[in-house]
């Protein structure tokens, strides 16, 4: 035993020197970009639009809520985006993504702690003396070795504290990914159960009115056979029905396709998806949606976290490929005995043991470690474009839809009045009709109008609602308000 002290104190001093060295680690370290300068998304100031249901006017102090889709209070609704968190495949492969980097950089972390192993091994051998060179006739042996190692790898210039740090920018980015596949998802299930309601609703009113219309076939006929109308009048009602019955089939399908995608969504086939039936009617007007500042949407939205962490991954990559081109150091020791029996291992002659360090310097590879390096510094230029490029193109999503918000008030307001002219007209034509100021044929006529206007309004109120949504999802969605700052709610 007196023999290894030496080497311990050796090992020891040579750990302290290590250890003070690799204090400090190569590369940059990363710094988060800087919020943006701006304190708006658009170049000219908002005012409120007046339309059908009130104004909608986004602005800041409002908390964005993480299950926004309640808003609409519609319990058909939040059952669809819950069956659709339980059991969509894309969010599932999201989550398992981020789990499986979660363990990668678990399994990095063991980098800093000692390599422990143990080996037993045994064997029966014929020796070649005259392999060393040597006359004698060889002969038959068994050895039998159990030994114990333990191996540190000595950090000095931060290379291995680089790799699990990239490892952790990686755990983040997937972590964003998944909140990015959560959000998506909620949102399509919403805008798909909007879609798929405003089409059952046009739908109905459109029955409708292929019905009075028939009526009015029925009546133009018998005025026809009277010889009090002209059949081109009877033919121009049949042009009519005609055309209304061919709008049917391509909202049918609208609908059908929807409730197919809603299948999807949820994670079943659409043989056994149970839909739910939401009627637009019951949809509840959503009210003045929050609007974040610049400055928390890149510290909110999915995209632009993900977009940051691979800002990181690459910064930390450029410390690996820097920590490359200097010396790797590690040390190592071992501990064992050999004998040519298991019973004589306990025997001191049969005894060895080894301590020491090795150095492995890089003195020349061709450029390749240095090509590396820029490699790696250009790879982080490309991260810096791609991340001002996802922040833009996020602003530019906020101003969209802040813009889309007024004009869908504007384009609601006008269906909105039309369709109360049109039901006032309606109205004044049915007491004319009792009254005997009015056939029954202008009844007919007004109330047709009257169904044409219900069509468009549906139309213009659905589009008012998706983009309610949109605006929704360009701000972040809201995860950070949810339980523990998680966005699935599981």
């Amino acid at each position: 035993m007196h023999s290894l002290r030496p080497a311990i104190r050796c090992g020891a001093a040579l750990g302290a020197v290590v250890a003070l060295l690799g204090a400090c680690a190569v590369g940059p370290n990363f710094t988060r970009p800087s919020p943006p300068d701006t304190g708006g998304y658009l170049n000219e100031p908002r005012s409120p639009v007046a339309a059908d249901g009130g104004a909608r006017q986004p602005g800041p102090g409002a908390v964005l809520a993480a299950d926004w889709w309640r808003m609409f209070n519609s319990p058909q609704l939040d059952d669809a985006v819950r069956k659709a968190i339980a059991g969509n495949p894309t969010l599932q492969a999201a989550e398992a993504s981020l789990r499986q980097a979660q363990d990668s950089l678990r399994a990095g972390r063991g980098v800093f702690f000692p390599q422990v192993g143990a080996l037993l091994d045994a064997s029966r051998q014929r020796s070649a003396p005259v392999e060393q060179g040597l006359a004698t006739r060889g002969g038959v042996f068994n050895v039998v070795t159990l030994s114990g190692t333990v191996g540190y790898a000595l950090d000095v210039f931060g290379g291995e504290r680089r790799k699990v740090e990239s490892l952790g920018a990686q755990a983040d980015f997937q972590r964003n990914a998944a909140l990015a596949a959560y959000l998506a998802l909620s949102a399509n299930v919403v805008n798909t159960g909007i879609a798929r309601s405003a089409y059952a609703a046009q739908i109905r009113v459109t029955e409708q009115l292929i019905d009075l219309e028939a009526q009015q076939l029925r009546l133009a006929a018998v005025q026809v056979g009277a010889g009090t109308a002209a059949y081109s009048g009877m033919l121009e009602i049949r042009g009519l029905i005609a055309s209304n019955r061919a709008l049917l089939a391509p909202l049918r399908q609208r609908a059908d396709q929807a409730g197919d995608l809603l299948a999807l969504l949820e994670g079943v086939a659409p043989s056994q998806a149970a839909l739910p039936e939401i009627e637009f009617a019951d949809l509840a007007a959503p009210g003045d949606p929050p609007v974040s500042l610049p400055s928390d949407l890149v510290r909110q939205r999915p995209d632009i976290l993900e977009a940051e962490a691979m800002m990181h991954v690459a910064s930390a990559n450029i410390g690996v490929a820097t920590a490359a081109m200097f010396p790797s150091i590690s040390l190592s020791g071992t501990y064992g005995a050999a004998a040519g029996s298991f019973s004589g291992l306990s025997a001191a002659s049969g005894r060895f043991w080894s301590i020491g360090p090795s150095v492995t310097v890089p003195l020349f590879q061709g450029g390749a470690l240095w090509y590396g390096r820029k490699a790696a510094i250009d790879a982080f230029q490309e991260s810096q474009a791609a991340y001002r490029q996802t922040v833009l193109a996020a602003f530019a999503q906020v101003a969209d839809s802040l813009h889309a918000l007024d004009h869908d008030a504007e384009a609601l307001q006008a269906q909105a009045d039309a369709r109360r002219a049109a039901d006032e007209a309606l109205s004044l034509v049915n007491a004319n009709y009792r009254a005997g100021l009015a056939a029954y044929s202008d009844v007919l006529a007004a109330d047709v109008q009257a169904h044409m206007a219900t069509i468009a309004w549906l139309s213009a109120a659905a589009q008012r609602e998706q983009d309610t949504v949109a605006l929704y999802v360009a701000l972040g969605g809201g995860w950070w308000n949810g339980p523990a700052g998680g966005g699935s709610g599981r």
